[in-house]
């Protein structure tokens, strides 16, 4: 039983179904970074303005306290929301409060990877995301209280673990960390 009804993550609902989500006629697809945790409260300020958007939402099932079966539905790609339309959508998404930073997608073959990922979801195939941080990679932590540290990813039972080592004392102490936060170096 969900704990909330599932909202839409794609609108207009044929939005990828058509030709008409390959960019031309002076509309892109940008790629929309949302603050911590506001992709569904962009999408519904997306949607009552008429903007074409699209976040594919997955289901994430886990007992409860109470040892109930609890699903919730997260965005696939968390902190990211898909808009494809013009200069003026762009800072309609903006003036939304919801935007830390937007890119524009400038490879037209987007449209297509977002249709592959959409059929899926539709066809009920459980996605899993996969990051794209390598076990042994060098990353600085971009945002939160530990904002400027660099260490090594280290990876213990499916967990992000950042490796913050002293080289001189070749020693160090490893701390769990959201991969959103990391950027390689």
């Amino acid at each position: 039983m969900p704990i909330l009804p599932r909202e839409e993550d794609i609108f207009p609902s044929d939005l990828l179904e058509t030709g008409e989500a390959n960019a031309g006629n002076g509309r892109y697809w940008f790629c929309l970074y949302t603050i911590s945790r506001r992709e569904k409260e962009l999408l519904r300020k997306l949607i009552a303005l008429g903007v074409a958007c699209y976040c594919p939402m997955v289901p994430k099932r886990y007992r409860s306290p109470a040892g109930r079966l609890r699903t919730s539905w997260t965005p696939l790609f968390p902190n990211y929301v898909f808009l494809f339309g013009d200069e003026s959508h762009r800072l309609a998404a903006l003036a939304t409060r919801c935007v830390s930073r937007v890119e524009v997608i400038g490879d037209p073959a987007v449209a297509d990877d977002l249709r592959q990922v959409h059929a899926a979801l539709r066809a009920g195939v459980p996605l899993t995301p996969e990051a794209k941080l390598e076990r042994g990679q060098r990353v600085r932590v971009t945002s939160g209280p530990f904002r400027g540290f660099e260490g090594e990813v280290l990876r213990r039972e499916g967990k992000t673990r950042l490796l913050l080592s002293i080289r001189f004392l070749e020693q160090g102490a490893s701390m769990e960390l959201d991969e959103a936060v990391l950027t390689p170096l």
